[in-house]
């Protein structure tokens, strides 16, 4: 029984980085930034700590009340930190702005990879 459930959480990983390859691929083709690679690490790095938030931390006894994690605080401080990289891609010269499709594409995979 324990081996089904990891493997249930690893085929959601799976999952995550097969969407981001697909969203990356896609990039790739049109000779964007931020291709396979990228989306690829970004979806699973967001499954993967959404996973153990959810998942891995089932066994610590109540503490004060709290009986089991709050996975949406990880998530929360996913999406602050995607979108921390994000303005990282973003460059303004003069009057046009460049990057700002790679920030938004980096920031959903990581929605999709959650």
């Amino acid at each position: 029984m324990f081996v089904i459930s990891e493997l249930y959480y690893l085929l959601r990983i799976v999952i995550a980085l097969l969407c981001g390859f697909f969203i990356g691929f896609e990039r790739n083709k049109r000779l964007k930034d931020a291709g396979i690679r990228t989306h690829c690490l970004v979806a699973c790095a967001s499954a993967l700590v959404i996973v153990i938030s959810k998942y891995g931390f089932t066994d610590i006894p109540d503490i004060s009340g709290v009986k089991e994690a709050d996975p949406s605080r990880i998530a929360s401080q996913i999406v602050s930190g995607i979108g921390f990289l994000g303005a990282g891609m973003i460059f303004v010269h003069k009057s046009s702005i460049k990057g700002l499709t790679t920030a938004s594409g980096i920031w959903a995979t990581a929605g999709i990879g959650m």
